[in-house]
Formats: C-alpha cells, sequence, structure tokens
C-alpha cells in the first residue's frame, strides 16, 4: 500500500479533510476537556471517564495520523477531466448487465471512499481491473470466489466539469 499511488476524487478528498477537520477541531479538544476534569477527580486508576476518555483519545490520534498520511500521499484525480470518456479509467460510471440480464451500476473511485454498498468500488478491486479500459459493448469475465463471471457494459459515464 505504500508503494502505490493514492488516488481519489475531489469529492473523496474533500470527505477525508472534512473528518479530520471534526476529529481535530471538535472531537478532541471536547475530549482532552473530559479528561482534564476526571483526571481532576481523584484516583484514576478506577476512575472510569479518565479511563475511557485517554482510550478514545488514543483512537482519535491514530485515526487523525492515518487521514494525515492518506491525504499526504493522495493525488486527487478529477474524473470529469478524463479525456478518452469512451473508456474506462478511474472516476467513470459502469453499467454492466451480466449473463442472467441483471443490471449494476458501478463507479470506480479510491481506495479511502469505496463502499460496495454504494455502489462505489476501488479502482483496484478485481471488478475494476477486470473493466478497465474497456468499452461499450465489450464483455469481461470477472473472477470471483463463486467462479467466473461474465459482464458486457452497457454504459459509461464520467461527471460533467
Amino acid at each position: 500500500m505504500a508503494d502505490r499511488v493514492n488516488y481519489i476524487t475531489p469529492d473523496g478528498y474533500a470527505a477525508l479533510k472534512a473528518e479530520y477537520e471534526t476529529l481535530f477541531r471538535e472531537e478532541r479538544p471536547a475530549l482532552v476537556e473530559t479528561i482534564s476534569w476526571a483526571a481532576g477527580n481523584g484516583d484514576r486508576s478506577e476512575n472510569g471517564d479518565y479511563i475511557y476518555g485517554r482510550k478514545k483519545l488514543r483512537e482519535i490520534d491514530r485515526r487523525l495520523n492515518f487521514l494525515s498520511r492518506r491525504m499526504k500521499a493522495a493525488q486527487i484525480v478529477d474524473p470529469a477531466e478524463q479525456p478518452d470518456k469512451d473508456r474506462i479509467y478511474f472516476g467513470a460510471t459502469v453499467t454492466m448487465v451480466d449473463e442472467e440480464d441483471r443490471e449494476r451500476i458501478v463507479t470506480l473511485v479510491g481506495e479511502d471512499e469505496a463502499e460496495a454498498s454504494a455502489g462505489r468500488i476501488s479502482w483496484i478491486s478485481p471488478l475494476a481491473n477486470a473493466l478497465k479500459r474497456a468499452a461499450v459493448g465489450d464483455c469481461r469475465t470477472v473472477r470471483l470466489p463463486a467462479g467466473p463471471k461474465d459482464y458486457e457494459i452497457v454504459d459509461i459515464r464520467y461527471p460533467e466539469a
């Protein structure tokens, strides 16, 4: 993961930044205040507010560190600026049909913004790798745990500039 480029859409980067800002400017200071109050209550060894607060603070600090590293390594790619909109590349929204004529719509996005239940799949997932560089009318086979599955590309869309 460290040697791979962290491609991300502008919306995905904005979401990472918003989460970072919320944690850093709101949640962390409120938690530090709670920990300070709990520390002033005496015996810390049996003080639930203090113990839980310190644990939660470590979790927030870890998440802030992770988000900071991901944003630093991010390479923002705007899918609207894709010059070849006839083929599937990063940021494309693809409509495809399987052998049973079931339609599926997916969008190829960065690892940090992937959410399969919402139709956003990572650009390095097996399905995305099978779809890359395909055009409308192409058939692609995806190797899944349940066995290979064939898809025909019906539509390719990119966001408007």
